[in-house]
């Protein structure tokens, strides 16, 4: 038989979905209050906010993820529930194309998509950049 080319993908455990599940149901909540409450003029605006809010915030949790001493499962356990899951969830591509493709405008969707794709490259460098400030 001829060696495989491919490697085979990693197993996936049921605690792995687990944190995932559960990171993914607090973030897709958090963004539905968030939605409901914050009074904007639109919900593209808020979609914006919650996108790089969440950018920013991933930024910062690679950052010290990686800064964690040789503990493998424990940050990969955080990364699946804090990032896979709750920010995942949080954050929401399928938003940010709807409002994109729904502005009443090419300018506007142009605008917009541009804004959220620097602002958030930005938030997420802040993040990182944030968790390598010496304390």
């Amino acid at each position: 038989m001829p060696p495989r080319l491919v490697p085979e993908p990693p197993a996936i455990s049921a605690r792995a979905i687990g944190l995932v599940a559960l990171g993914g149901a607090a973030g897709t909540t958090a963004r539905y209050l968030l939605t409901e409450l914050l009074p904007t003029p639109g919900a593209a605006v808020v979609t914006l906010l919650i996108n790089v809010t969440g950018a920013f915030l991933l930024g910062l949790l690679v950052e010290v993820l990686g800064r964690l001493p040789a503990a493998p499962s424990g940050a990969e356990a955080l990364r699946l529930l804090l990032g896979t899951g709750l920010l995942g969830g949080f954050t929401t591509y399928s938003a940010l194309a709807l409002e994109t493709v729904a502005a009443d405008s090419v300018a506007t969707s142009l605008l917009y998509s541009t804004a959220t794709l620097v602002l958030g490259l930005a938030a997420a460098a802040a993040g990182m950049a944030s968790a390598r400030r010496p304390r």
